[in-house]
């Protein structure tokens, strides 16, 4: 049976289509996916993100667990900012993407995807050594993202604006918004300019009421798992068990930013390294025949299988059908035309440069 997110109520009072999700009941739309998608890229959207899980990991060797679960390199980060990273398993797979906040030296919260909150937990809990601890304090916290090119404008009405964090990838406590102290980060999931915002379960109504009623001269709506999902694949941005799983390495699916392969360790590195260069890369396809492509679309050149897609969708700014595909990297190149096996029909693609969709 589905949980409930502290926003549930909210969702309903403004007219969320309920669906179940990683265990939760979240809206998929309110109105319409296409009208919210647009409200994140011209002004702001609101997502309920509580769904996602967080685990606090401390104690004096917390930073060399860290380093070994995780493919980044977490060495000489710094309080208040914030690391994205792959976890590996011993044969280079991906067991999870996560995001890693410092919070203070040897004290970390990393915030991992919902369907694999327990998964994760157990993965890192068998891997620990020496003085760390691992808490899930997934029900600690609620999670509301503010996305678009006015959230700033918008959190600033509710907040003092310098507290407010100035750079991606950082993130203050202790922000005040309504008169409630949360967890603030410059991050998201949309492609555009946002923030994260944590704070308390009970605490998260009167966070997601406050900033509508701010936000509402600047056009922010509430938007659903749908826009979220059409304004990921719109910036290219992976999602766990489509662009990369546990058969699927970070280096195949392109994520060779979050992998230091310099560091002396981590699981899955020496597996990595057996492998050698990847076979296979992650392209971005525009559909340039009639139709959608979605996942697990057979690609073709000519009577030639090279690979399959990952993710697919019509989307809205763009104005077109486009999808990610795992292929053949001989078959790579910027500019190769190509057919995407929809149903039994041959759709023209041609791959194009990723991200699809980058903010100005």
């Amino acid at each position: 049976m589905e949980s409930m997110t502290p926003l549930y109520e909210c969702h309903v009072a403004s007219g969320g289509k309920m669906v179940p999700f990683a265990g939760y009941l979240l809206p998929v739309q309110y109105t319409d996916v296409i009208v919210e998608h647009m409200a994140v890229r011209t002004n702001a959207g609101i997502f309920d993100v509580s769904h996602m899980g967080e685990v606090m990991i401390f104690g004096s060797d917390a930073l060399s667990n860290i380093n070994m679960l995780y493919t980044n390199d977490f060495t000489n980060m710094q309080v208040g900012r914030v690391r994205y990273s792959p976890m590996c398993n011993e044969h280079g797979g991906v067991v999870d993407d996560l995001i890693v906040y410092c919070i203070a030296d040897n004290r970390y919260l990393i915030v991992v995807n919902a369907a694999n909150r327990h998964k994760d937990v157990e993965w890192m809990k068998s891997h620990l050594r020496g003085d760390v601890v691992l808490e899930d304090v997934s029900d600690s916290y609620a999670q509301i993202a503010l996305q678009g090119p006015k959230s700033s404008e918008i959190l600033a009405k509710v907040s003092k604006e310098e507290e407010i964090p100035a750079k991606y990838y950082t993130f203050k406590e202790n922000v005040a918004i309504a008169g409630i102290g949360c967890l603030v980060s410059q991050t998201g999931y949309t492609g555009e300019h946002g923030y994260e915002i944590y704070c308390k379960p009970h605490e998260a109504p009167v966070i997601w009421n406050a900033l509508l009623e701010a936000g509402k001269e600047k056009g922010l709506i509430p938007c659903g798992l749908g826009a979220r999902n059409t304004l990921r694949l719109e910036a290219a941005m992976p999602l766990y068990g489509h662009e990369m799983d546990d058969a699927i390495s970070p280096l195949e699916t392109g994520l060779s930013f979050g992998v230091k392969m310099q560091k002396d360790d981590f699981i899955g590195k020496k597996a990595l390294v057996e492998k050698g260069e990847p076979k296979i890369k992650r392209v971005g396809l525009k559909v340039t025949g009639r139709g959608i492509v979605r996942e697990h679309c057979s690609i073709y050149v000519e009577s030639v299988k090279i690979g399959e897609t990952t993710s697919g969708t019509y989307c809205p700014y763009l104005k077109g059908a486009y999808a990610m595909a795992l292929i053949d990297r001989d078959y790579a190149m910027e500019g190769t035309t190509a057919e995407a096996e929809v149903r039994g029909r041959r759709v023209p693609v041609q791959i194009v440069p990723l991200p699809f969709y980058e903010k100005s």
